[in-house]
């Protein structure tokens, strides 16, 4: 037995301190090792480590893997922004068919309409023009002489034009009907019916439904059967304006203060108020 066996140590027992080592990658594949102790003093520091731990190397393959997983990410997000910008290009798109569609659609009613409207003015101009020369052919065979006259001959088939007097039957109300049955016709320089007139050729052609032949033009007609003053004019009398002899226009008195005549290119033929337009004289031929 030591004979210091029964005096107590003085010695500070020994701490069991968990010791352990981290050993850590280094970028770059260097390796270090981190200790860790748990021992009270510097005196212990030396102890052997007794547990290590092996931490993942940061490697080039771990930093591209990472790289590529971000990569991947940001791919997939692009992905999703770029197929949300498809559907909302899609629907916008959509929209604008619709609206194309719409309109295509009112475009095609509203030419079908314009279309049906001048259908519907041609027919109506038709039955007008037809109506018109129904018209016209009843005037002129109703104007037409019953018979034949049966007269001697000789020199009584010429027309003196400038003393030009009615037959018997002639009718005044013949004459403002094939008038008025003309209205809405054209004026055209020089033309002579049936649908287009000059002032003189109209009134000719008017006053032939009841067989009376006048001049063709408008100075000689202004001077053709008896000449009356506007005062004491009456239906059928034909105005003219400018002189005698050289009236430039002619027209016919319908009453009421009005005349019927083939005006200008811009009218055709009308009816117009004498108010208007004073006629500078009148002829009476029925």
């Amino acid at each position: 037995m030591s004979h210091t066996a029964h005096i107590p140590s003085h010695r500070k027992p020994r701490r069991s301190a968990s010791k352990m080592a981290l050993r850590a990658g280094v970028a770059g594949g260097v390796l270090s090792t981190l200790a860790v102790a748990g021992a009270a003093g510097t005196a212990n520091a030396a102890e052997p480590v007794t547990e290590t731990i092996e931490l993942p190397t940061l490697t080039a393959d771990l930093t591209a893997q990472i790289a590529q997983s971000a990569d991947a990410t940001q791919q997939t997000a692009d992905g999703y922004e770029a197929r949300a910008q498809q559907e909302a290009a899609a629907v916008k798109a959509a929209k604008q068919a619709t609206k194309d569609q719409k309109a295509a659609e009112k475009k095609a009613e509203a030419e079908k309409k314009a279309k049906a409207e001048a259908e519907a003015k041609r027919k109506k101009e038709a039955q007008e023009r037809a109506a018109r020369a129904t018209e016209r052919t009843q005037l002129s065979t109703n104007s037409a002489p019953s018979g034949g006259s049966g007269g001697s001959g000789g020199s009584s088939s010429a027309s003196d034009t400038s003393n030009v007097s009615a037959p018997s039957g002639g009718s005044v109300s013949t004459v403002i009907s094939f008038l008025k049955a003309q209205l809405g016709d054209a004026y055209v320089m020089g033309a002579s019916g049936p649908n287009a007139w000059d002032c003189s050729s109209l009134v000719q052609a008017a006053f032939k439904q009841v067989n009376v032949d006048l001049p063709r033009v408008s100075q000689a007609q202004s001077t053709a059967g008896t000449p009356v003053s506007l005062s004491n004019i009456q239906p059928g009398d034909i105005l003219y304006w400018g002189g005698a002899g050289s009236a430039y226009h002619v027209g016919v008195y319908i009453g009421g203060g009005q005349y019927l005549d083939a005006a200008n290119p811009s009218k055709g033929v009308v009816i117009q108020d004498l108010s208007g337009y004073p006629a500078s004289g009148a002829v009476r031929v029925l």
